[in-house]
């Protein structure tokens, strides 16, 4: 692909948005390419875990293509923000966990796609923001509800009104990043190796019930977790895991 690269740690895919003359601008390509990617490796069972990171070190994505987008009409523009979003959609409940390496730049829709992604491990260097206002426009791939949903609605209208650049402490004390890493990809992997040993099953229910239940009403969302957690009583992995911690062993998962 023109725009992606991919590499297989172990069984970690790391996903590389490779525009950096752009600083990994998204456009239009770079989101049916990482569409595709993501997609085709949903089910492989080798994979554990995904990375999606930028190349270099200035950016992970500094925005949307301004130059693709300045010439959009509003049907145009309602096509993008679909496309964006129904990707973004796809990588919160996608069923592995999904890091967001943010190296340098993660403005707009950089922010964005690290909105959607499970966990956010960033750069000391690291810069975010959603400064649309400043182009006259809002967040269109998601990032008004996701923001909220993470730091709260009178952070979210701040970050966006203002349209401040936030800086790697700041985002860490709003809860916008995990954690501050000093080289964060190989943090990141290192992350992954950890969930890799655990059950992929149990993981794919975990993340399936945490996504759904903040659809639902609050009290409805104990019903999605207590059926997930129910299901893994059918599963070889819960037998063997329940087994090995009896047993004082570590437990051999087959999924």
């Amino acid at each position: 692909m023109k725009n992606i690269k991919t590499n297989l740690e172990e069984n970690t895919l790391v996903i590389t948005i490779n525009r950096p003359d752009k600083l990994n601008a998204l456009n239009e390509t770079v989101l049916t390419e990482l569409e595709s990617i993501i997609i085709d490796n949903r089910d492989k069972p080798n994979i554990k875990c995904v990375i999606i990171t930028g190349e270099g070190d200035k950016a992970f994505v500094a925005g949307a293509d301004i130059k693709e987008m300045s010439s959009f009409s509003s049907m145009d523009a309602i096509k993008y923000s679909n496309k964006g979003i129904n990707l973004f959609n796809i990588i919160e409940s996608y069923p592995k966990p999904i890091i967001a390496a943010v190296n340098g730049y993660a403005l707009g829709g950089g922010l964005e796609l690290a909105l959607a992604c499970h966990i956010r491990y960033i750069s000391k260097n690291a810069i975010l923001g959603l400064p649309e206002v400043s182009l006259g426009l809002i967040p269109g791939f998601g990032g008004t509800q996701r923001l909220r949903n993470i730091v709260g609605l009178g952070n979210a209208i701040e970050i966006i009104t203002s349209a401040n650049h936030i800086k790697s402490e700041d985002a860490k004390k709003l809860g916008l990043a995990n954690k501050i890493c000093d080289n964060v990809l190989e943090e990141s992997i290192e992350l992954c190796k950890k969930i890799s040993k655990n059950s992929s099953t149990a993981i794919r229910n975990a993340i399936q019930s945490i996504v759904s239940g903040m659809n639902v009403n609050y009290y409805d969302s104990f019903s999605i977790e207590n059926n997930l957690f129910s299901q893994l009583y059918e599963t070889e992995d819960s037998k063997e895991g329940m087994l090995a911690f009896l047993e004082r062993r570590k437990p051999k998962f087959k999924d």
